[in-house]
């Protein structure tokens, strides 16, 4: 369209009278003079005429160029219909283009894998390491054992994995004494002690001769050194005392003296047993001021 407009006022401003005589403009005496003042007066007549033709032209030849978009009524029905370019300047008067929603932020307080919620929810509000002990199966005693840290923003971070050993004929929810399953529930951890010296414990450390196995395991393995570092696991136990403490609250038909503990390279009775290296490793991380618990069971059962 600014091409027609330029060639319009080109035309408009070459268009108009010419010069009506000398400068001054003074009249001149006589028929000549008044026959050639008639010839003025006609030929600024004319030049007008010209002019006003022309202006008519270049309004007429305006007003086709134009365009539609500034027409109004029955004048822009009468032309076709075109969608103009808009300059640059226009995109403000269409309607802003929505943005997109702000990406769900995740949850502050992820899940440990292998736990389901009813396990989630047994862990305090105050913990933030969880020792996971996940066996391979209900009747099974092997089982995986992985420290959870909780990190400042809520989410947990794993540790490394260690193999271990469970119970002989694997893992129930209703322990009794004799019956050689681990217990399956969350549990925490106050208290460690064995025959050896403290390697660093952060709990509670209680060395004693007392921490002493004899015999021989389910595989014909030498317990020997078996004891030499524990963790006592909170169950059916008075906490702050050493693991070695005898006394069962909820009486002896429940069993009791269940722990972490050196392994021996066989099933255990009902504790859980890693490798003397981890079990070294486990205690110097372990930490009171971070409410340690262990959850404990078969992998099928710790997703409910």
């Amino acid at each position: 369209m600014s091409g027609s407009h330029r060639s319009s006022a080109k035309r408009r401003r070459s268009a108009g009278p010419a010069s009506a005589g000398r400068p001054g403009g003074a009249a001149v005496p006589g028929a000549r003079a008044q026959s050639r003042g008639r010839r003025r007066r006609s030929r600024r007549r004319r030049g007008a005429l010209t002019g006003t033709v022309a202006v008519l032209v270049a309004a007429a030849v305006g007003w086709f160029t134009v365009g539609p978009g500034n027409l109004t009524g029955g004048q822009a029905e009468a032309l076709p219909r075109s969608t103009p370019d808009l300059p640059s300047s226009a995109a403000g008067d269409a309607a802003p283009a929505a943005s997109p929603p702000p990406a769900a932020r995740p949850s502050g307080d992820s899940a440990i894998p292998g736990l389901g919620a009813s396990f989630l929810a047994r862990i305090p509000a105050d913990t933030s390491q969880v020792v996971l002990a996940s066996g391979a199966g209900r009747d099974s005693s092997t089982t995986a054992v992985t420290l959870w840290s909780r990190t400042p923003d809520g989410r947990w971070s794993p540790g490394p994995t260690w193999a271990a050993h469970n119970g002989d004929a694997g893992w129930t929810a209703d322990h009794t004494a004799g019956d050689l399953r681990s217990p399956i529930g969350v549990f925490t951890l106050s208290d460690a002690g064995g025959l050896k010296a403290d390697p660093g414990s952060r709990l509670p450390y209680h060395q004693d001769s007392g921490f002493v196995a004899t015999g021989t395991g389910f595989s014909g393995e030498s317990l020997a050194g078996a004891f030499d570092y524990v963790v006592a696991i909170d169950y059916n136990r008075v906490t702050g005392t050493s693991p070695l403490d005898p006394r069962e609250p909820q009486g002896t038909d429940k069993g009791g003296g269940i722990w972490l503990h050196v392994d021996h390279g066989g099933p255990t009775h009902a504790c859980v047993s890693l490798a003397e290296p981890d079990m070294i490793s486990l205690l110097r991380a372990l930490d009171p001021a971070a409410h340690p618990v262990i959850a404990m069971g078969d992998a099928a059962s710790l997703a409910v």
